[in-house]
């Protein structure tokens, strides 16, 4: 990763078609993003701005966000300052991580007023702050910093804004002359912008161009054209970005048209992937628990089924004292007889309490317990498997999960007498469950269930009866439409692919997926949610395929 000096003067490029835009919403959907919607030369654009400890950044996004019913204090704050103002400069600090967007608004009374949001994205230390740019006073900010965290700068409403320290190094862009005779230790030591990522790109091309000169310059020119492209690579299980090409990794890489599209493609995934366990680590805790308490109960079941299945000796010990009433005596403690099944002798013990005859109905109701306790324990055992079963596709539909999805999947649990459902101050209007929307590369329309609400939606009260329904194979996974009755073999292919993607086999290779007609799914009477037999299957093989799953979706 590389959200350095260097990329930030990229992405300052790229932001410059919001200047004269004007923001028309702001929104925060958690304590560490904002969401600022803007029209800008008649287009409306999304500019996303976190500060995430791993992934700060900002840039323009595709991605749908979900924002909280109550908004926090500090975007109420923005709503108040910038919200109908109009974006006049975007501009980077130097080569510093920091980008400035100054606003022209108006207060409650009409009055011109003028404001900056500086956005500093430095790891953990990322902060994104209101200034009062007459004044240069900070209006607020999303992180406060009183002077016992930091005594340089304090981050606090009213105090004034001063500029992160600076580090005293020289700027590539207007003295890049010595650039081609450094190593990539001291371009990162002597020159501002640069990270490690960077500095071994440069090096890397220096010390393989027969003209440095215009290889230093080529690159420089990458992170300061009007235009940006972004480049991806991923290599050794880690990702990497930059606004040019990294010729220095080995991996093949993908290029993006701008860089907006690239941080969607690096970030959303995780920032979601980050968003869902902060608000479902108590639940996939408390599905991983009760997953190792039924897995315990179900060997103890397995441990009383083997015991049980000892029965029939029971049953053998009546018969055999009945056909040997004239040898047994009350009083005996046992008797040796001979096993008429297959002519071996038994030594069968006895109650000297008893007569035989009763000594024979004791084993004989001690069998038809036995009996009876297996059929029982049968019972516990399979139903203890179902419900293992369950959970285990649960907690793999809340590892896949968005935010929504969490909250139907609590619902759920709630629902079938699993969990107390979660009080809420405000009652919530019953909605429908949302399906996620895909598109195949011919243009057939694909719908996604990602949890079991959202299946039995999908395929009992979307689909058509004549549409193609598609799953893994006894595997847990997404329900997956084609809203089509004769779909092609490509549009199976991909859903299919889809079907893989969001299933438990994710990470595997050549995943059997079957396909019918809606009409072949059919739900048992009193089955789990998301639960279904199906018939007239035809099975096809594919390997989940991230790249074309983000590329398919609508």
């Amino acid at each position: 990763m590389a959200f350095d000096g260097l990329f930030t003067k990229a992405m300052t490029s790229e932001l410059q078609q919001l200047v004269s835009g004007r923001i028309s919403k702001v929104h925060q959907p958690n304590k560490l993003e904002l969401l600022l919607h803007i029209r800008s030369q008649g287009s409306n654009h999304k500019l996303l701005i976190s500060i995430h400890p791993s992934y700060s950044r900002i840039h323009l996004s595709k991605q749908a966000n979900t924002n909280p019913s109550e908004p926090p204090m500090f975007c109420m704050l923005l709503r108040k300052h910038i919200e109908g103002g109009v974006i006049t400069e975007i501009s980077q600090h130097g080569t510093d991580r920091l980008i400035i967007l100054k606003i022209k608004a108006k207060n409650e009374i009409g009055d011109d007023i003028e404001r900056e949001l500086h956005v500093e994205m430095m790891g953990r230390h990322s902060n994104v702050i209101l200034v009062d740019s007459e004044r240069m006073m900070i209006l607020d900010s999303l992180k406060h910093l009183p002077p016992s965290v930091n005594s340089f700068r304090t981050i606090l409403p009213g105090q004034p804004y001063i500029f992160p320290p600076s580090q005293d190094k020289e700027d590539p862009f207007t003295n890049s002359d010595a650039l081609i005779n450094l190593d990539e230790k001291e371009l990162v030591q002597q020159y501002a912008g640069f990270s490690p990522l960077t500095a071994r790109e440069l090096h890397h091309r220096l010390t393989t161009a027969g003209d440095k000169e215009s290889a230093a310059k080529k690159f420089l020119e990458d992170f300061s054209q009007e235009d940006p492209v972004g480049y991806y690579v991923e290599q050794d299980s880690k990702s990497f970005f930059s606004a040019t090409p990294l010729e220095h990794l080995e991996a093949q890489g993908l290029s993006f048209p701008n860089l907006g599209e690239l941080l969607d493609r690096m970030y959303y995934a995780k920032a979601e992937r980050d968003r869902v366990k902060q608000q479902a680590g108590d639940l996939e805790r408390w599905l991983q628990n009760e997953i190792s308490k039924l897995k315990l109960k179900l060997k103890k079941l397995k441990k009383e089924q083997d015991q049980a299945e000892k029965r029939d000796l029971l049953q053998l010990n009546g018969e055999l004292i009945m056909a040997n009433l004239h040898r047994i005596q009350k009083g005996m403690k046992e008797i040796e007889v001979d096993n008429y099944y297959n002519e071996e002798k038994v030594l069968i013990p006895l109650d000297p309490r008893k007569t035989p005859i009763e000594n024979s109905q004791k084993f004989y109701s001690r069998y038809q317990k036995a009996k009876t306790a297996l059929v029982k324990t049968q019972e516990q055992i399979e139903k203890t498997e179902d419900d293992i079963a369950y959970f285990e596709t649960l907690m793999s539909q809340v590892q896949q999960a968005g935010i929504s999805d969490i909250e139907e999947i609590r619902e759920e649990l709630a629902e079938q007498g699993y969990m107390k459902a979660q009080k809420s101050k405000k009652k919530k209007k019953p909605t429908k469950p949302s399906v996620e929307p895909y598109v195949s590369s011919t243009g057939i329309p694909i719908s996604v269930g990602k949890n079991n609400k959202q299946n039995d939606y999908v395929t009992f009260k979307v689909a058509s009866k004549s549409d193609t329904w598609l799953h893994t194979k006894d595997i847990p996974g997404s329900h997956v439409i084609i809203h089509d009755a004769a779909p092609d073999e490509e549009t199976i292919l991909e859903a299919a692919t889809i079907a893989a993607y969001f299933s438990k086999a994710r990470e595997s290779s050549s995943v059997p997926v079957d396909y019918t007609e809606v009409r072949q799914v059919k739900k048992p009477s009193g089955a789990k949610p998301g639960f279904v037999i199906y018939f007239e299957q035809k099975t096809v093989f594919v390997t989940p395929d991230e790249e074309l799953v983000i590329k398919l979706k609508k």
